[in-house]
């Protein structure tokens, strides 16, 4: 007679075996608690609002700080007792294949061009390009439809900041134009 053994169901590893350590899980931790520690050495500084301010500035810098060091605190128990992320199931996504370091890397130059060149042509311009260049790396072969598509974007983002937020974006080369 033959006898298997089922994982147990909370662990997800054999009874009696050493579970298995995500030590990333861990460099997760210890950034969490570490963000959160500077977050609460920064607020520190704050000053006091108004006297009758219910609710003083340094309020939610305390509570982020508390609640990023509690989480933190938490991921490291949780990985000490074995606890392990469950893999998505997303619903295209193969997730035997590897990361396409090319696409990646592609993605990265046009982003990359875009904000060595932000200054000198404007977001109007660098933000079509940015669309396009970034639709075209991702498979889009209509290269007149990204680009109509990335103006429209770029152009009425542009505006919206500069009108309606009052945040100046650079206008680059079309400077007195828009």
């Amino acid at each position: 007679m033959s006898t298997t053994t089922e994982p147990h169901p909370a662990s997800g590893h054999e009874p009696g075996s050493r579970p298995v350590v995500d030590k990333a899980q861990y460099g997760l931790a210890a950034f969490l608690v570490l963000t959160g520690g500077y977050v609460l050495y920064d607020a520190v500084g704050l000053e006091d609002g108004f006297a009758d301010q219910p609710v003083q500035p340094y309020a939610l810098p305390y509570v982020v700080g508390a609640v990023l060091l509690l989480l933190g605190v938490l991921l490291a128990v949780a990985t000490a007792r074995g606890d392990q992320p469950e893999a998505e199931e997303g619903e295209d996504i193969d997730l035997t294949q590897g990361t396409d370091v090319r696409t990646v890397g592609l993605l990265a130059a046009v982003l990359i061009a875009n904000i060595l060149l932000i200054d000198w042509l404007g977001w109007a311009i660098t933000g079509a390009l940015l669309f396009a260049g970034c639709a075209g790396v991702l498979g889009s072969r209509s290269h007149i439809r990204d680009l109509a598509v990335g103006t429209a974007l770029s152009v009425g983002s542009w505006y919206f900041f500069y009108v309606v937020l009052a945040i100046p974006i650079p206008a680059g080369i079309l400077d007195g134009v828009l």
